[in-house]
């Protein structure tokens, strides 16, 4: 069995992560259990299953069936460091955090939690406009929908690994046949819009994230079906900006509201306010605030 340690910058706690990663039994993108999270990674042409283990801070990555090269493990190291935000200090969000009466707690009860997110672009896109105006719960279920039928798998001891579909597979598309999976025709429209845009290479993470975080919300806001909340939420989910915020997300609202205990939610003027205390941070203070909305699951 193939495995590697990755070092990662304190304060972390992989419990946590784990619990963010378990937090719906209807997640089709990885599994977990109470101490290791399964994940099948696309590395060039390869579908590799990558299990996760915490250790003493650090990250132990298992290849349970596969033997895996050094090129890789570089990779997968990539993308693991990516989707759980691990070379991240929070050392300044903590200082910062201890000082606000939202927060304090917060970070006091979840400490060493990392905003966990989306590496790839179509996913990110995907996934946040999935979620429009919709639950959470059925927001899932067209997610699994959607993976499963364009997705590819693997099945390693009788379980079904199964990776996002790539924008390859979803340009080529009708509407109609996302139309199938309960999605609207507009976000089909929209999902298909996107996949064709990355297919043809006039959008993508790499030219992205060389520019400001400024001129990434432009681009994002420039595309067909991406309004300011969906905008702001892929900044935060696959640009790792600690500083983008959702303002007007629904969640973090009811995050507010119950941390204040408070009989209505909170005005946008007054999520804003309390985000001038959070400046750089915003990203991270929301992540931590949407954290306290599902007890220990």
């Amino acid at each position: 069995m193939t495995e590697m340690l990755l070092a990662v910058q304190q304060p972390f706690d992989f419990q946590e992560c784990l619990v963010f990663l378990s937090r719906s039994k209807q997640e089709v993108l990885h599994v977990t259990t109470p101490d290791t999270v399964r994940k099948l990674m696309r590395i060039g042409e390869r579908l590799i299953l990558v299990e996760l283990q915490g250790e003493q801070g650090h990250i132990r990555v298992v290849f349970p069936v596969d033997d895996v090269s050094e090129m890789e493990m570089e990779s997968i190291e990539r993308g693991v460091r990516d989707w759980l935000d691990l070379d991240r200090d929070l050392t300044p969000f903590e200082a910062m955090g201890a000082e606000d009466e939202l927060l304090a707690p917060l970070i006091e009860a979840h400490r060493g939690l990392r905003m966990i997110g989306f590496p790839d672009l179509f996913e990110a896109l995907t996934w946040a406009i999935i979620g429009q105006q919709i639950t959470l719960s059925f927001a899932y279920t067209i997610k699994r929908r959607f993976v499963e039928r364009y997705g590819e798998q693997r099945v390693v001891e009788g379980r079904t690994y199964w990776t996002f579909p790539r924008a390859e597979r979803i340009a080529s598309l009708e509407p109609e046949a996302l139309r199938e999976l309960q999605f609207s025709r507009r976000k089909a429209e929209y999902i298909i819009d996107i996949a064709q845009e990355i297919t043809g290479e006039t959008l993508s993470k790499s030219a992205l994230q060389s520019q400001s975080s400024t001129d990434i919300r432009q681009r994002l806001l420039a595309i067909r079906g991406v309004g300011e909340w969906t905008a702001d939420y892929v900044l935060m989910k696959c640009f790792q900006d600690a500083s983008a915020f959702p303002i007007a997300d629904v969640g973090l609202h009811q995050a507010i509201q119950h941390q204040l205990g408070t009989a209505k939610k909170p005005t946008i003027e007054e999520v804003r306010r309390y985000g001038e205390s959070w400046q750089g941070w915003e990203g991270y203070a929301t992540f931590y605030l949407w954290r306290s909305l599902y007890g220990n699951v």
